[in-house]
């Protein structure tokens, strides 16, 4: 058994793409239009295009906006992501406009940061434990 693709909920697609490309540093996989507004979008980790993809899933549902509003006033990510230097990546993200919720914190083997992606989620980046 493997992950083969895991999502987050955005509220708008475009603007989503435009930041976990653009900011983040993901790549677009598959672009595909379902209904009339909405897209199967998924992006993937540069250093592995085969590897795990992120649905850049439509937060219409009802049930979307009071889960993420309660998660966001507790300070929980809804998602986290692994890099290399933690400090360096906030450092970046930080000199690209990115509003951080937590800087980096170091908590045993482990450094982690939380952002806010601009889509309604709070991030969290965080280095592999030592």
């Amino acid at each position: 058994m493997r992950i083969h693709l895991t999502s987050v909920f955005v509220d708008d697609q475009a603007k989503a793409l435009r930041f976990y490309t653009e900011v983040l540093g993901f790549v677009k996989k598959h672009d595909v239009p379902v209904g009339e507004q909405d897209r199967w979008l998924t992006v993937v980790s540069a250093d592995e295009p085969d590897g795990t993809e992120l649905l850049l899933e439509p937060a219409g549902h009802p049930a979307v906006k009071p889960y993420r509003d309660a998660l966001t006033e507790d300070g929980i990510p809804l998602a986290q992501f692994t890099v290399d230097d933690v400090h360096a990546e906030y450092e970046r993200m930080r000199a690209l406009g990115v509003r951080f919720t937590q800087e980096p914190l170091e908590a045993g083997p482990v450094t982690t940061a939380v952002f806010d992606d601009t889509c309604g989620n709070l991030i969290q980046i965080s280095t592999r434990p030592r």
